[in-house]
């Protein structure tokens, strides 16, 4: 145990933020000087003192990678970085990725989260992983690992997203040949062009690209597969095939005045923004400026939008969510150590904005020129199984930009997936069994693309675990590369 009473002695702090001002005139990221983790360095051996090295850690239960959470913040407390840094790559690829991105379950499922009342609350693990991997690209300490030598066997890996990566980085350095491909004209998919760099900068997304292309990866970006290369040609040329194409359809909202202009998906709108923020022209960009936006959704996805438009200088931004407002501590229903649906503030969030909760849009109203003017919403109530208007609330809202956050149902039907011949399940993902094999001979699938839309951590876990898939079938049922999570496991959430 790093130290005995630490939890007892030292409160919980995070890294403190930019001022709004500042950052909102800027796209960098919201934490000063070199980031998170540099801004965390002055406090975060205390906070890693928190962590008690629990006899049952449920904070592994909380992570799909099995992150060895309690030795590296004891290490950290010690001040042993060096070796915080084996200890946290031994199961997480990419951990300057998920310490910007995660929500953290495994902070929800920590033990001094059972009565945050008397421990002060949860250890920041979060801060404390983002730290030693920030550091430990400072010092040098993150250098490629190329195999010692190659089997011969050749890879395809569609998609460039953290399942993707994972899975490629892991086949290369079994001592596979792996081409990773891409649609975009950049390697990154939704880490490069979906997060807006306020919440992570793409030199992070680039420094590691470094790292595997000198450990021998291949990034072939700009290839539509499916179009520019089919399905055919993939099977022809490589030994095996990943898909990790993401879970790209959005769900719409099908009702009266969706036609109108002004109205768009929200990856229409960031992708654009995360280009121009990088001084990439893009002719006829969608943008806030000036702008009443209103945004459709109050996920993670909505809170990019958030933030992008307040940087754009949007006149205002509501932020719509048909559920009621969560409660400031976690519910009955949610006990320990799930994941509970509470109130939170994003950097996004604390820079302004409205938003409005228990609340459903009835209908796009429209100018005479064709544009969205406002939308109708109404207030809702859960009963007996659905949603329903509660009469006497309905109202107008001003917008001009209309953004859908709503999510995404399932992968790309059309191209690829019709010229692997791959099933899909019942819920339109890709169809997998227990080695992430879907049914066509040499395919394999990771990330949202056969589990769902779900979280940066589990798309890694699920790249690592692929690859052990991938890896096993092709020396014929051995493999020494980790799978730290099964294709039926689900986030510990009710």
């Amino acid at each position: 145990m790093a130290d005995p009473k630490g939890f007892l002695t030292t409160p919980r702090e995070g890294a403190r933020r930019r001022p709004v001002n500042e950052r909102l005139r800027d796209w960098n990221e919201v934490y000063p000087g070199d980031g998170i983790g540099g801004a965390l360095l002055p406090i975060i051996t205390k906070q890693a003192g928190r962590c008690m090295d629990c006899g049952i850690p449920f904070c592994h239960q909380g992570c799909p990678l099995g992150n060895l959470i309690p030795e590296w913040n004891d290490l950290v407390w010690r001040d042993d970085w060096r070796a915080a840094i084996e200890r946290l790559h031994a199961t997480n690829n990419f951990p300057e990725f998920t310490g910007r991105l995660c929500p953290a379950p495994c902070e929800t499922a920590c033990v001094l989260a059972i009565n945050e009342a008397t421990s002060g609350g949860a250890v920041t693990i979060k801060n404390v992983e983002v730290s030693i991997i920030d550091r430990a690209w400072d010092q040098g300490w993150v250098t490629p690992q190329p195999p010692e030598w190659l089997t011969g066997s050749r890879i395809a890996v569609v998609g460039s997203g953290p399942a993707g990566l994972a899975a490629a980085q892991q086949l290369t350095r079994s001592g596979h040949t792996v081409a990773v491909y891409e649609r975009a004209d950049k390697i990154g998919g939704l880490l490069r062009y979906g997060i807006p760099e306020f919440k992570m900068e793409k030199r992070l997304v680039d420094r590691r690209l470094d790292q595997m292309a000198r450990e021998g990866t291949i990034f072939r970006a700009g290839v539509n597969v499916g179009v520019d290369v089919t399905g055919a040609d993939l099977k022809a040329r490589y030994d095996a095939v990943v898909l990790a194409v993401g879970s790209t359809i959005p769900r719409d909202l099908p009702m009266s005045g969706r036609e109108l202009v002004g109205i768009h998906q929200a990856m229409e709108y960031l992708p654009q923004a995360n280009r121009v923020a990088h001084g990439v022209e893009v002719p006829e960009q969608i943008t806030a400026t000036g702008k009443h936006v209103v945004i459709i959704g109050g996920g993670d996805t909505g809170a990019d939008c958030l933030g992008t438009a307040h940087r754009q200088g949007a006149a205002s931004v509501v932020q719509l969510e048909i559920m009621p407002q969560p409660t400031d501590d976690r519910p009955a229903h949610q006990p320990w150590p799930t994941y509970p649906m509470v109130f939170r503030v994003s950097s996004a969030h604390e820079e302004g904005g409205e938003r409005k909760y228990a609340v459903s849009t009835q209908e796009f109203l429209g100018d005479e020129s064709g544009h969205v003017r406002a939308l109708k919403l109404v207030e809702v109530a859960f009963n007996n199984g659905r949603f329903e208007p509660v009469p006497g609330t309905e109202e107008e809202i001003p917008a001009d930009l209309v953004l859908l956050a709503m999510g995404f149902v399932g992968p790309e039907r059309d191209g690829l997936l019709e010229q692997l011949g791959v099933e899909l399940d019942e819920r339109g993902n890709i169809k997998r069994d227990g080695s992430f094999a879907t049914s066509a001979p040499g395919v394999f699938v990771a990330g949202d693309a056969g589990r769902g839309q779900s979280l940066i951590v589990w798309a890694i876990a699920e790249g690592r675990a692929c690859a052990a898939g991938v890896d096993g079938w092709l020396r014929d049922g051995e493999t020494a590369l980790p799978a730290p999570i099964r294709p039926t496991e689900r986030p510990l959430t009710v």
